[in-house]
């Protein structure tokens, strides 16, 4: 296995691991009351998912 033969600066090193970040999360558009939510759930705002009331949320 090869070993480095001079040690890398944390500044080198830190420039590669500049691209080690999450993605912003994808939003979609709920059809029911059209606030962001994420796709695939169960809207946290309205409680519908896919035209049906799966959560009943009380407004405050």
């Amino acid at each position: 296995m090869a070993l480095p033969k001079r040690r890398h600066s944390k500044a080198r090193g830190r420039k590669r691991r500049t691209h080690y970040k999450l993605p912003a999360p994808t939003l979609s558009v709920c059809p029911q009351c059209r606030e962001t939510k994420l796709p695939h759930r169960v809207c946290p705002h309205c409680g519908y998912y896919k035209g049906r009331e799966i959560l009943s949320v009380e407004g405050a």
